[in-house]
């Protein structure tokens, strides 16, 4: 069964058709001739909100596994097979989502529709202790490399621990901790798989320069013998009061470059009004060169090198507002903080102007055509609505209601959550490396003997 939905107010023209197998898949399709390529988009509905305490990570750990064969596609074939056909692909993970897909050469969509079905119905037939244990070094070495030997990497962790409590299913981030990824097993990883990766959890977005017929019939033919599952547990609430209550902080010493202030404030579910003022809030008073308080530290103070506010929206809990300054030269962050709290205590006040307000919605629109201006972007977009608000059509009017939303609406936003009150705060103060410190010491001892002689 299908749909065709008509080109709506402030959809740019674009349309967008969904369908549903007798399995549960959804199936979203887009027609754009302009370049002769197509975008294939799989969203699981799973992240690590859906995992339990003691077994995190399992969710960004199945991004891996993906890619490692299945019945009829063995070792790295997915990666070779669409990378020969000309195409990309890639697959992520987040905290509500995990998704994959490719981009392809408009005649070769059927390939990428094989190869996401193929892993879909038959992965379990490949999951062995080897590709287990292959992916689990993977993961742990990604976590070494993008959380905990870069300077401020573990930043975000920490945030989130603060921001939501423990037990809070937005309480760990998706990477998951070392010793969960130890801990778990080629069962954990089957039972996993077994609730989560099945088409009735999942939504399908094809984009491009496609016969929408001869597209169906391919997910039909490949998908339609999937059986779905029917064990899925829901997600465990993840609402929590509007304001925190309290503020929080932590002093972090670590080898990074410079001090630096990381705040989170908790905002707005994402698909409400008010999380898209919220986003236009933050956007005048961190987003980009020509915001507030890159105006008043970097340019003005000259207290800062880097000052950036922007909003990681969440479907199934808070948002989280993120604030993050580098400071300049020998600046405490106490001088930061100050300036920062001035600036949202009068833009409370105050409000944006007109002139903020016309710059913040055409950047948000700007983002918004720069996703569905590309196959790729689009297709995430309509999955993303379909996943999280069940109705993909909503990614083609979203700018409207963004541009709807009024300077009133903003400052409301601002007045209510942009406060002390309501904020996590990691305060960052640099360490001198090991290596220094060891050469430092041994001068020193060298420098006394001498004196000594």
């Amino acid at each position: 069964m299908g749909h065709t939905a008509t080109a709506e107010a402030g959809s740019g023209g674009l349309t967008a058709t969904e369908h549903r197998l007798a399995n549960g898949l959804r199936v979203v399709l887009s027609e754009d001739h302009l370049t002769p390529v197509a975008a294939v988009c799989l969203w699981y509905d799973v992240g690590s909100r859906h995992e339990v305490k003691g077994r995190t990570g399992l969710a960004h750990l199945f991004e891996h596994l993906m890619f490692q064969g299945s019945k009829q596609v063995h070792g790295n074939g997915h990666f070779e097979f669409v990378q020969g056909a000309g195409g990309s692909l890639n697959g992520t993970t987040s905290f509500e989502r995990t998704n994959y897909f490719e981009t392809m050469p408009a005649h070769q969509l059927e390939l990428a529709l094989w190869l996401e079905a193929d892993r879909m119905g038959s992965l379990l037939t490949a999951l062995d202790d080897e590709s287990m244990e292959n992916q689990r070094d993977v993961v742990k070495n990604e976590r070494r490399q993008r959380y905990d030997n870069v300077p401020y990497g573990t930043a975000f962790e920490k945030l989130t621990a603060l921001m939501y409590p423990e037990g809070h299913p937005y309480h760990h981030t998706p990477i998951g901790s070392m010793a969960d990824l130890d801990a778990a097993t080629l069962e954990d990883a089957r039972n996993f798989f077994r609730t989560y990766y099945a088409p009735n959890n999942a939504v399908l977005s094809i984009v491009g320069d496609i016969d929408p017929e001869r597209t169906l019939a391919w997910v039909e033919r490949y998908f339609g013998s999937i059986p779905g599952h029917d064990g899925k547990p829901a997600p465990r609430d993840g609402a929590l009061p509007e304001v925190i209550g309290e503020q929080q902080r932590e002093v972090v010493e670590e080898e990074v470059p410079a001090r630096a202030l990381m705040s989170a404030y908790r905002l707005p579910q994402d698909g409400t009004r008010a999380c898209d003022a919220a986003d236009l809030a933050l956007t005048v008073l961190g987003g980009g060169e020509s915001s507030r308080l890159y105006n008043r530290l970097v340019r003005r103070d000259r207290t800062a090198v880097a000052a950036g506010f922007g909003l990681l929206r969440l479907a199934g809990a808070p948002s989280l507002g993120w604030l993050d300054v580098k400071t300049s030269g020998d600046v405490e962050v106490p001088v930061i903080e100050a300036a920062v709290d001035e600036e949202l205590a009068r833009f409370a006040e105050e409000g944006p102007s007109p002139e903020e307000m016309e710059r913040a919605q055409a950047q948000l629109e700007r983002e918004w055509l720069d996703r569905l201006g590309t196959v790729a972007g689009r297709a995430d977009e309509l999955c993303r609505y379909a996943v999280l608000f069940g109705d993909p059509q909503l990614a083609l009017t979203a700018v409207g209601r963004v541009l709807d939303v009024t300077a009133e609406d903003v400052q409301e936003i601002a007045k209510a959550r942009l406060r002390p009150d309501n904020r996590a705060s990691l305060v960052y103060e640099p360490t001198a490396p090991a290596d220094t410190e060891n050469a430092e010491n041994a001068e020193n001892a060298e420098n006394a003997e001498e004196a000594g002689q």
